[in-house]
C-alpha cells in the first residue's frame, strides 16, 4: 500500500515538472490586450437557439422505431413467471426425502 502511494507521489511530481506547451507566436499582442469575453446566462443562449427538428427523411425511421419500442413494452408487460412454473412453485418443495 505504501509502495503504491509512493509511486503515485513520484508520478505526480514528475507531471508537475513537465514543461507547458510553447505558445510563442500563436497568441498575438491584440489577443493579449483583448478584454475577457462577456458572460451570458445560459437561458439567453438556449432561448436564441432554434428548436430541434427531425429531418423529413428521418420521420419514417422514427415512426418505425417508436412502433418497435411500443411493441417491446407491450411484450414486457406480461407475466414474468409462466403459469405452469408458478403453479409448480405454489406446490412447494417436497421434503419427504430429507426425513
Amino acid at each position: 500500500m505504501r509502495l503504491a502511494a509512493l509511486c503515485l507521489l513520484c508520478l505526480a511530481g514528475l507531471a508537475a515538472c513537465a514543461r507547458p506547451p510553447a505558445l510563442d507566436g500563436s497568441v498575438t499582442e491584440a489577443d493579449r490586450r483583448a478584454p475577457y469575453p462577456r458572460l451570458v446566462p445560459l437561458d439567453a443562449i438556449l432561448a436564441a437557439a432554434p428548436a430541434p427538428r427531425a429531418a423529413p427523411e428521418d420521420a419514417g425511421r422514427l415512426a418505425d422505431r417508436a412502433g418497435a419500442l411500443r411493441d417491446r413494452a407491450r411484450r414486457l408487460r406480461g407475466p414474468v413467471v409462466p403459469a405452469a412454473t408458478e403453479a409448480r412453485m405454489a406446490r412447494g418443495v417436497d421434503t419427504g426425502a430429507l426425513r
